[in-house]
């Protein structure tokens, strides 16, 4: 039967109501889907007024209210699509205005799928900008926050609105997401939302004050809500909107003042800078900012002496009136000298130390400093040459943690006997002023490109990453590299392939803090001790790079980080047996630059961790290719105890996920992968010992500042995990467990009856056993088969029991009321390990929409069961 006859067979004027309760009756029938969507249809037509017609369903209705797609939602969607072919019954005028003003009281209750084809519906768009903003106005200041902001951004009144009246009750409730999807598209509500967030990180600023003013507030909980959980977001939202950090000046100094705790302690504690060096970045870090001096003067008393800390007053020009007292009696004692005792002291004792460091065999006249680029073309001689051994290496100024990536300060290029210092600012400023900007990428290109020519690096992805963010021509480098070798590689080979060296570094690292000199050797410099015989001197390493002229020291350091790595390779070469390596060393190692090397090379430039995750963002964004796809069965991980939320959300697509409980040690994690062959899953410093322990690829690095869900996206693709709706629910979510008891709804009845007489007695369950039958097969109520979880049937008819065979108590008593009594339901799923209870609803759909990025869906695959 076509349309137009269907809409002849009605009389005119039908009544919504009658319309509603003959859908609602086809609505409990869900294989009668076509009949319902013709029966809609046919109703629209017959109604005089359609769109009046759904506001009176919607109102006289309440199922529309819940989550997912309800009656409502189905109803609205169908009309919006009749409508395309009827554009006749589209409203306009004061008829429209009227129903604009009912659709507004519906659309400050309805779910958010609800919004967007009510508003397209109605035209929401085109009705009268001051009414829509009062009536936004009287949803906040009911307490409706949540809703008040979606509306505004569906309506996109939020330039006519407060952003911090709107966006501060978002914050207080945790519901950062929507606030930050209320500026999204308004640069300068960004930035007035930034400065907000930033005054509220002032020192003495108490956020509780503020929040006393929003009633109603939920979810508000005032110890979440703190200076540093703020700096944390401020800094990500600059990130994320590419503002200028200047906008914030109380989380920068905040950023800064941990800046300088950093440098007092590679400076006094760990001893790996020099005077020089740590003088150069303190006085860089606090500027002329009087509050990070005033600061920087306490670490001194506390690090040093009064002395020194009235030192740097002086050099501050800090008045006497603010300074402590002990430090203003000390500057009257003082008189204006240049030399400061402690850097001769420093400079003398690491001379006498040199001995004990990697020496550079060449002699000082073979580095050459390039500036020019007419000094470039022997560098290009030397090094194009087919069969060339090329060691490279770079170096930048450090972040500190800072917004943005490092650009490359200088370039070293080393071959036999001869190292070129490239002063890549230098270059890349002369050659734009003379219009050839593209011949030193062009040169580095040619390098990197030429497989005839061996190209030796220690984390190379890491430094042409930040190469690229140099230089945008050099974007892509590392998919275009060939005949390179990554050291990082031969590293990781060394630990694996040798329990001697790692005894023997423990010894010598010993031996260096019984010395006093400085910490155990690591990445590099650990690698060129076990090869070479001594450690690097990385006492240049946090250098500013940037400021020209290089010092002696830091020229000598540049060339010797560089040319070590030829070194390296010639005595791994000639005997790689000996350090238990293949014999077909070059042939295993020569190729494109390892992936995961630049969160390695990236720390070990700065030793300055990434406080959420950037290892794991740099490994995505630089993998060439994604790994073989795997299924969410075959994928076993084991997530470090601050991943619980993760853990869950894998649990819920299928993954077998082990979790640590909170007072496990870290390093238990690592332990659990090597016994059961499972990913470690874990976040910020515990990275770093972890992926140590395991091999390459089993340890990821989450981004912690992600919400759980993002988090599960994020693993799963960067694994290339499939995830099918077999998978979904296929584990239970609390234990872990793959087997799952099927127990028909009345017997669940009886169950939750009989423990309700139970627990006045002092118990929830009684003592008789169920009996259980395995079965592989599942009757029409679960529509599909399973090879991933295991199904057992219910074959006792009569037994009052709660508990499994093996003690397990069922948890009949959580049910909430109502959900027994839903007609729907046939029956109920309890896990068999910790006796949870599952049934049919809409959290199934919620998780398939939520992960559909990641689905893969295989024939006719329905769903197993849904979570409520």
């Amino acid at each position: 039967m076509n349309q137009e006859s269907d809409s002849n067979d009605e009389p005119a004027g039908q009544d919504p109501l009658l319309l509603l309760k003959t859908i609602q009756l086809l609505w409990t029938k869900k294989e009668m889907k076509k009949q319902l969507k013709e029966e809609i249809r046919r109703g629209f037509a017959g109604l005089e007024d359609p769109l009046a017609g759904l506001l009176d369903i919607l109102e006289s209705s309440t199922d529309w209210k819940g989550k997912g797609h309800s009656l409502g939602y189905y109803i609205t969607s169908e009309l919006q699509l009749w409508m395309k072919e009827h554009p006749a019954v589209q409203q306009s005028g004061m008829k429209l205005k009227k129903l604009q003003t009912r659709v507004l009281r519906i659309l400050a209750q309805c779910p958010a799928n609800l919004l967007d084809p009510l508003i397209s519906i109605y035209q929401l768009h085109t009705a009268d900008r001051n009414y829509l903003l009062g009536h936004v106005s009287h949803l906040y200041h009911r307490g409706d926050y949540k809703e008040a902001a979606i509306l505004s951004i569906k309506l996109k009144l939020q330039p006519d609105q407060d952003v911090e009246k709107m966006c501060m009750p978002l914050l207080f409730q945790d519901k950062i997401n929507l606030m930050e999807d209320y500026v999204g598209e308004y640069p300068e509500l960004q930035c007035k939302l930034l400065q907000i967030l930033d005054t509220w990180c002032e020192p003495g600023f108490n956020i509780r004050d503020i929040a006393r003013q929003y009633q109603g507030l939920s979810r508000y909980k005032p110890d979440k809500l703190n200076r540093k959980m703020l700096s944390k977001l401020v800094f990500r939202l600059l990130d994320r909107f590419n503002v200028d950090p200047a906008l914030c000046p109380n989380v920068v100094n905040q950023r800064h003042l941990r800046t300088l705790n950093y440098l007092f302690y590679k400076r006094f504690v760990e001893k790996t800078m020099t005077q020089e060096n740590w003088t150069d970045h303190v006085q860089s870090t606090v500027g002329e900012n009087q509050w990070l001096q005033g600061h920087l003067i306490q670490l001194l008393i506390n690090y040093c002496d009064l002395n020194t800390a009235a030192r740097w007053a002086q050099r501050c020009n800090l008045p006497e009136e603010i300074l402590p007292i002990g430090v203003a009696d000390e500057l009257q004692k003082l008189k204006i000298q240049e030399s400061v005792e402690e850097a001769t002291k420093a400079e003398n004792y690491e001379e006498i130390n040199k001995k004990n460091y990697y020496q550079l065999p060449i002699p000082r006249a073979n580095i050459h400093f390039l500036q020019k680029w007419e000094e470039m073309l022997q560098c290009w001689e030397k090094v194009l040459q087919p069969g060339q051994i090329v060691a490279i290496d770079m170096e930048w100024r450090p972040s500190f943690g800072m917004v943005g990536k490092p650009r490359v300060s200088l370039l070293q290029i080393a071959v036999k006997d001869e190292v070129f210092l490239l002063d890549l600012p230098q270059l890349l400023e002369q050659a734009e002023m003379e219009g050839e900007k593209e011949k030193l990428p062009h040169f580095i290109q040619m390098l990197y490109s030429d497989a005839a020519i061996t190209k030796l690096g220690y984390g190379m992805s890491g430094d042409l990453s930040s190469l690229a963010a140099t230089c945008f021509a050099l974007k892509g480098m590392d998919k275009q590299s060939q005949g390179v070798v990554d050291l990082l590689t031969v590293d990781k080979q060394l630990q694996m392939a040798s329990i001697d060296w790692k005894k023997g570094s423990r010894k010598v690292e010993q031996s260096y803090e019984d010395k006093g000199i400085r910490q155990p050797e690591k990445g590099l410099s650990l690698l060129v001790q076990h090869v070479l015989g001594k450690p690097l001197d990385k006492t240049e390493q946090l250098s500013n790079w940037e400021k020209r002229p290089l010092r002696e020291e830091q020229i000598v350091y540049a060339a010797s980080d560089a040319y070590c790595l030829l070194e390296i390779y010639e005595k791994l070469c000639k005997d790689p047996a000996s350090f238990g390596l293949n014999s077909d060393l070059t042939k295993s190692l020569v190729g494109k630059p390892t992936i995961k090397a630049r969160a390695k090379k990236q720390l070990n430039k700065q030793e300055v961790l990434s406080p959420c995750g950037q290892q794991c963002k740099g490994s995505e964004k630089e993998t060439s290719r994604p790994p073989a796809p795997i299924s969410a069965k075959e994928f076993n991980v084991v997530c470090d105890n601050m991943l619980q939320g993760l853990g869950r959300y894998l649990r819920c697509l299928g993954v077998d996920v082990r979790m640590l409980e909170n007072e496990d040690d870290h390093r238990k994690a690592a332990e659990i992968a090597r016994q059961e062959g499972r990913v470690i899953l874990t976040s910020g410093l515990p990275y770093q010992t972890l992926q140590s322990q395991v091999g390459e690829g089993r340890c990821f690095s989450v981004n912690c500042s992600e919400k759980a869900k993002e988090q599960a996206l994020q693993v799963l693709k960067h694994f290339n995990v499939h995830v099918t709706l077999e998978d979904i629910f296929s584990r239970c979510q609390v234990c872990n467990c793959n087997k799952y008891l099927k127990v028909p709804k009345e017997r669940m009845r009886q169950l939750v009856e009989g423990s309700k007489h139970s627990a006045g007695d002092g118990g929830t369950s009684c003592s008789t056993p169920c009996k259980e039958k395995s079965s592989r097969t599942c009757d029409a109520a679960q529509h599909t088969e399973t090879t991933q979880s295991e199904w057992l049937e219910w074959t006792d008819p009569c037994g009052a029991a709660v508990g499994l065979e093996e003690g397990t108590t069922l948890q009949v008593a959580a049910i909430p009321p109502g959900v027994l009594d839903k007609a729907e339901l046939t029956d109920f799923y309890c896990c068999t390990r910790c006796g949870k209870v599952f049934w049919e609803g809409s959290h199934f759909g919620r998780v398939v929409s939520q992960f559909k990025d990641v689905l893969v869906i295989v024939g006719d695959e329905q769903s197993i069961y849904k979570l409520s």
